[in-house]
């Protein structure tokens, strides 16, 4: 196996917050790098390229490309909008005598080897093939609008008025969904190269949220094998947190500085 892969890396994280998630220290080195690490260890992986945002493209290579380089990652420019955009554009980058291409979010920096061992050995059996956890929380489908509640208390009501009364808002419950055969989809997923780069080339992108419903889209079958619990994406800064706990790794406030890496 010759096995390209892409880092998807050209998010916004606006729902991390204040900073940029792939920036942030684990361990001493920035999220984004050890999310490569992992590839750059594999002996079957010829060719790593990390597509960055367009429109921030040369400062992501100030903040990035030489620790990437070091680790033989080639940063190409990604999509403006929707994730598709940015692999339609990393493929054409990636060697064309690569027999498999991988896909993996930038921000899931826990992926460890066992888990790459598993999906690697089931490529060379399936041509699509992703990893995956089984849903074990109860699943609900709530209303499009949202209500406000907040405390019925009339004598607060007629001393403070609404000073003192807590509110929030929710939905409403429209559906109990059943659990049974969901899993929840992670990456990296890896896919024979003639058969990803013929889908990408010839289905409707719009609106697929990653590569596997992209082949499905093209009619073919894509295999789910056993994920991992701990390859978790960093989206909020709690996930942050439990990543430097999966990895065993203290925040750099708390680290002492003679192991700061």
């Amino acid at each position: 196996m010759r096995i390209g892969v892409i880092i998807a890396a050209a998010g916004k994280s606006t729902r991390f917050g204040e900073g940029d998630k792939l920036s942030q220290d684990l361990g001493g080195r920035a999220v984004l790098l050890r999310t490569v690490e992992a590839f750059v260890k594999r002996e079957e992986v010829a060719a790593i390229v990390v597509a960055g945002p367009p429109d921030d493209l040369e400062n992501f290579r100030t903040r990035f490309g030489p620790a990437l380089g070091f680790n033989g990652a080639r940063i190409v420019e990604g999509g403006r909008t929707e994730r598709w955009e940015s692999i339609a554009k990393a493929i054409s980058e990636l060697p064309d005598d690569v027999t498999h291409i991988a896909v993996h979010d930038g921000a899931r920096p826990c992926v460890g080897n066992e888990l790459l061992d598993r999906i690697f050995a089931a490529a060379k059996v399936a041509s699509a093939v992703v990893p995956g956890v089984p849903v074990r929380d109860t699943l609900k489908r709530v209303s499009a609008e949202s209500y406000s509640a907040s405390e019925d208390d009339a004598v607060a009501d007629l001393i403070l008025g609404d000073l003192g009364k807590s509110s929030t808002t929710g939905r409403r419950v429209t559906e109990t969904v059943s659990r049974e055969s969901l899993y929840a989809v992670q990456t990296p997923q890896i896919f024979d190269a003639a058969l990803l780069r013929r889908a990408y080339a010839t289905v409707e992108l719009s609106g697929t949220t990653d590569d596997a419903s992209v082949i499905e889209r093209l009619g073919e079958p894509v295999l789910v094998v056993e994920g991992d619990p701990r390859n978790l994406k960093i989206t909020s800064r709690d996930d942050l947190a439990l990543a430097r706990a999966i990895l065993s790794i203290a925040p750099p406030a708390d680290r002492a500085a003679h192991l700061k890496f």
